[in-house]
């Protein structure tokens, strides 16, 4: 009787352990359609807003350790809209962007540290213009749940400001600010496992 009910102990930690490992770190893909990356810059003294429309990554977490989760993202800069087109050309060109030659920017977290609560400080690596440089978000876990049809989501919150000069950006000087504040919202899905092969 001692050994059955030692062996159903063991037997129930082994499992509920082989359970939780398998689903404890999921992947959600962000949803390019309910997900926007803005900024805002001073011109003069007046700030103007716009955004990048084309946004695509990766979030991968352990709801149970947020502090090891992991943010790949890349943006379109041609996907630059302030909703002027020649202030967006002249954006996309070689006075700012340059988004022929570098269509590309790039965002790889390398850690997170909780801040209380639901939020935390994501370090890690964006690169614009080909020039690599760590900065640190202030991120916010808005919550985990049923979209749309049920699908599982995840929703989070970011904030950081930039010097657009650490990037290469210098024009205008005196017309435009050099400080960017970036407000990044997202939405992700839950990646489905790929089906088991026959």
């Amino acid at each position: 009787m001692k050994y059955s009910m030692l062996s159903l102990i063991v037997a129930s930690v082994t499992l509920g352990s082989f359970g939780s490992a398998n689903a404890a770190v999921e992947t959600y893909d962000i949803d390019p359609v309910h997900t926007w990356v803005g900024f805002s810059v001073s011109h003069f003294f007046t700030k103007v807003p716009g955004y990048f429309s084309v946004v695509k990554g990766t979030v991968v977490v352990d709801r149970d350790n947020l502090e090891d989760s992991k943010v790949d993202a890349v943006i379109e800069v041609a996907s630059i809209t302030t909703n002027t087109k020649m202030r967006d050309d002249d954006l996309r060109s070689t006075n700012f962007f340059a988004a022929a030659e570098f269509p590309a920017m790039t965002f790889k977290s390398k850690t997170w540290k909780n801040t209380g609560g639901n939020t935390f400080a994501v370090t890690g690596t964006l690169n614009m213009k080909n020039v690599p440089k760590e900065v640190v978000l202030k991120v916010k876990s808005l919550g985990f749940g049923p979209g749309m049809n049920g699908a599982a989501i995840s929703g989070w919150e970011a904030t950081l400001t930039l010097d657009r000069r650490d990037f290469d950006i210098t024009a205008d000087q005196g017309v435009i600010g050099n400080n960017v504040d970036v407000v990044i919202n997202v939405e992700a899905d839950l990646r489905k496992p790929a089906p088991a092969k026959p």
